[in-house]
C-alpha cells in the first residue's frame, strides 16, 4: 500500500508542478511563461533579451544549461527560432513548451533531458517577431487573411531582410575568396530592420553551432542554400537545387527532424510532396537575404529551417497533437550538435587562440574557433585531413576518423611561425564570464591520438 500510495504522491507532484497547458500566448503570457520556467528552474535557466522590436517589445530568450550565463569551453551553444513571420505561431508555442518540457524532465530526473542540459548551452527565441504576432492574434485563428501579421511593424519580411552573402559566396566559388565568415557591408544596420539587427548581434556574441528556425505553411524540413544559383528569369530567381559543400551533412539533420516528427517524413503534407520530409531550399523556391543561409555564410553555425504545420495559425484545439508530433524531433536535433569533432586551438605555452581557422580538406567551408579558443566541426562519419591556421602560427595538419557517436576530441598546438606575419587574437584571459568543468564528461572529453597524414601516394 505504501508503495502505491508513494506512486500516487509522485503523479500528484508532477501534475502539480508540470501543468501542460496547449494555448496560444499572447506577448504578455509569453513573458510571463518564460520566467515561470526560470523560478521553476532557476538553476539551469536564465532569461535575457537581445533587442527589442519596432514597436519595443522585448525578444526574450530563454537560455537552458547546467552554468546559465556562461560559456564552458567545449560545450556547443545550440538555437532554437521561432515566430519570424509573426503569423506562423506554432514553433513559438512548440518552444514554449519545449522550455516547459526541459525544465519539468530535468527536475523529474529524466537521465537524457539531464546530459543534454549538463552537456549542451541551449537557447531558445520564442518570438523573434512579436509586433507581427499581436496583429495575427487580433484576428485570431480563424481569419481569412493569409498573410495577416507576417511582417513586422515597418511592413517588412524579416526573412528577405538579412544581408545578402549568397552573391559574394557564389563569386567566391567561381572566382576564389573567403568560403566563411563574409563580411558585412559598413552601413549594414541601416539596411535592416531592428528584429534583424538583433538577432545578427545575438549570433555575433555566441558561438552558435547549431539551429533550426521554426515556420508555418508547409511540412517540410529546408536546408541551405535558399537562393538559387540560377539566373533570374523575368525578375525571378528560378527553383534550382543549389547545395552547400556541406550537403550531406544538411541532409542528415533534416533527415533527423523528418524521422523523427511524427509525420512530415511521411513526403505527403499539405498538397506536396518532398522524399524524406526535406528540400534544399533553392529547390523549392529561391529565396534571398534569408536568415539560414545568412547563418551558414556569416558565422559558424549550421542552420536549417522546419516548416511544421500546413495552417499557419493552428486552433488551440490542435497544438497538443502538434507537440506530440514535435517532442522527440526536437530533442534529437539538439542532440546532433553532439557530433564532428572539437577541442582547442592552442599555442606553444598552452594560450588559447581564439579566431584560429579549422579547415576540411575536399569540403570548402572552414570554420573558426570562438573566443575562448575552442571549436567545432559538424562533420559525417568518415576520415578527414583537418588543418588548424593562425596569423604567425605555422599551420598544423591531422587525420581524425569520425564516428556516428560522440564528437571526437582533437586539439590543435600551433607553434609560432619564425616571420611571423601579425599578432594574433588570444582568448581573453579575464572579463567575459568562462566556466570551466573540473572534471571531463564521459567520451566527449575524451581525447583522441590523431594521426599525422601520410605524405605523397598511399
Amino acid at each position: 500500500m505504501s508503495e502505491l500510495l508513494s506512486v500516487f504522491l509522485h503523479l500528484l507532484l508532477f501534475k502539480l508542478v508540470a501543468p501542460v497547458t496547449f494555448r496560444h500566448h499572447r506577448y504578455d503570457d509569453l513573458v510571463r511563461t518564460l520566467y515561470k520556467v526560470h523560478n521553476e528552474c532557476p538553476q539551469i535557466t536564465r532569461v535575457y533579451s537581445i533587442g527589442r522590436s519596432v514597436q519595443g517589445r522585448h525578444l526574450y530568450v530563454l537560455e537552458i544549461s547546467d552554468y546559465p550565463g556562461f560559456h564552458e569551453p567545449l560545450e556547443p551553444e545550440v538555437k532554437y527560432v521561432g515566430n519570424m513571420h509573426g503569423n506562423e505561431v506554432l514553433g513559438r508555442e512548440l518552444l514554449l513548451q519545449l522550455c516547459e518540457f526541459l525544465c519539468e524532465e530535468f527536475r523529474n530526473g529524466n537521465r537524457r533531458v539531464a546530459r543534454l542540459v549538463q552537456d549542451t548551452r541551449i537557447h531558445v527565441l520564442p518570438s523573434m517577431n512579436p509586433d507581427g504576432y499581436e496583429v495575427a492574434a487580433a484576428k485570431g485563428p480563424n481569419s481569412s487573411g493569409y498573410l495577416v501579421g507576417r511582417n513586422n511593424a515597418n511592413g517588412v519580411d524579416l526573412n528577405r531582410n538579412f544581408p545578402d552573402l549568397n552573391t559574394y559566396i557564389y563569386y567566391n566559388e567561381k572566382y576564389g575568396g573567403p568560403n566563411h565568415h563574409l563580411p558585412l557591408p559598413d552601413n549594414w544596420k541601416s539596411q535592416v530592420e531592428p528584429e534583424t539587427q538583433a538577432v545578427i548581434q545575438w549570433m555575433r556574441s555566441f558561438n552558435f553551432v547549431l539551429s533550426a528556425n521554426l515556420h508555418g505553411g508547409a511540412v517540410v524540413a529546408n536546408y541551405p542554400y535558399d537562393k538559387s544559383l540560377e539566373h533570374r528569369v523575368r525578375g525571378f530567381r528560378s527553383a534550382a537545387n543549389s547545395p552547400t559543400p556541406d550537403d550531406k551533412l544538411f541532409q542528415k539533420l533534416a533527415k533527423v527532424y523528418s524521422y523523427a516528427h511524427g509525420w512530415m517524413h511521411q513526403g505527403w503534407n499539405c498538397g506536396d510532396y518532398f522524399p524524406d520530409g526535406i528540400t534544399n531550399g533553392a529547390s523549392w523556391y529561391s529565396l534571398s537575404k534569408g536568415m539560414q543561409d545568412f547563418n551558414y555564410l556569416h558565422t559558424n553555425c549550421f542552420e536549417i529551417t522546419l516548416e511544421l504545420s500546413c495552417n499557419k495559425f493552428p486552433g488551440q484545439e490542435e497544438l497538443q497533437r502538434e507537440w506530440l508530433g514535435n517532442r522527440e524531433a526536437l530533442i534529437q536535433f539538439l542532440e546532433q550538435v553532439h557530433h564532428g569533432i572539437k577541442g582547442m586551438v592552442l599555442d606553444e605555452n598552452y594560450n588559447n587562440l581564439a579566431g584560429a581557422v579549422i579547415s576540411v580538406s575536399g569540403i570548402n567551408h572552414d570554420v573558426t574557433s570562438g573566443d575562448h579558443g575552442d571549436y567545432f566541426r559538424l562533420l559525417l562519419p568518415g576520415t578527414y585531413i583537418v588543418t588548424a591556421t593562425a596569423p604567425g602560427f605555422d599551420p598544423e595538419t591531422v587525420s581524425v576518423t569520425v564516428g556516428p557517436g560522440e564528437p571526437i576530441l582533437v586539439n590543435f598546438h600551433l607553434k609560432r611561425s619564425m616571420a611571423q606575419a601579425s599578432p594574433v587574437k588570444r582568448a581573453p584571459s579575464g572579463g567575459r564570464r568562462v566556466r570551466v568543468k573540473v572534471q571531463p564528461r564521459g567520451a566527449r572529453k575524451k581525447e583522441m591520438e590523431v594521426k599525422q597524414p601520410r605524405r605523397g601516394p598511399a
